[in-house]
C-alpha cells in the first residue's frame, strides 16, 4: 500500500509528523531518501517533537549519530550517513546494535550504507514540489 503525506509549509510540520507516526505503525527503521535541502532534518525534528523529545534536534552530519530521549524515556536514534565513504565506518559505530534495538532509528543519506540495512527498513522518499511543499511517500 502506498502512503503519501503532503507538507504544505513549516506550519504544517506538526500535523504531518503526527500523521506519519500513526501511518508507519511498528516500523522502527526509517530511511529518508531526499536531495540536500529537502527537509530530512526538519521533518525529523517534527517527528521527535511529536514523540515528546525536548532535546535540540540537529543533523548529526559530523557525529554520524545523535541520540534523543522521548517523554517516556525511550531512545530515538538519528543518523546522518552523508560523510560515510566506507561501510566499515558505519559498522564501527555499532550500527547493528542500534538498528536491532527495537527503538526508532531515523536515517538520513541511507543510500551510503544500503548494503547494511535490514530488509524491514522503511524507505521514505521526500520530494520538493514546485510550490516548495514537500511530499513524503512510502510503500509497506
Amino acid at each position: 500500500m502506498q502512503h503519501r503525506i503532503t507538507i504544505k509549509n513549516t506550519d504544517d510540520l506538526d500535523r504531518a509528523a503526527g500523521e506519519f507516526l500513526k501511518e508507519i505503525g511498528n516500523n522502527r527503521i526509517i530511511a529518508f531518501h531526499a536531495p540536500m535541502g529537502a527537509g530530512k532534518t526538519t521533518f525529523t525534528t517534527a517527528i521527535c517533537k511529536a514523540l515528546g523529545v525536548t532535546d535540540t534536534v540537529c543533523s548529526p552530519t559530523f557525529t554520524i549519530l545523535n541520540e534523543y530521549v522521548t517523554k517516556d524515556g525511550v531512545p530515538v536514534y538519528h543518523f546522518d550517513f552523508y560523510r560515510i565513504k566506507d561501510l566499515r565506518e558505519a559498522v564501527d559505530i555499532g550500527l547493528d546494535d542500534y538498528l536491532y534495538s527495537g527503538n526508532l532509528c531515523i536515517l538520513e543519506w541511507p543510500e551510503n550504507i544500503e548494503p547494511l540495512l535490514p530488509e524491514e527498513t522503511l524507505r521514505i522518499d521526500i520530494t520538493v514540489n514546485p510550490d516548495l511543499s514537500r511530499t513524503v511517500v512510502w510503500e509497506d
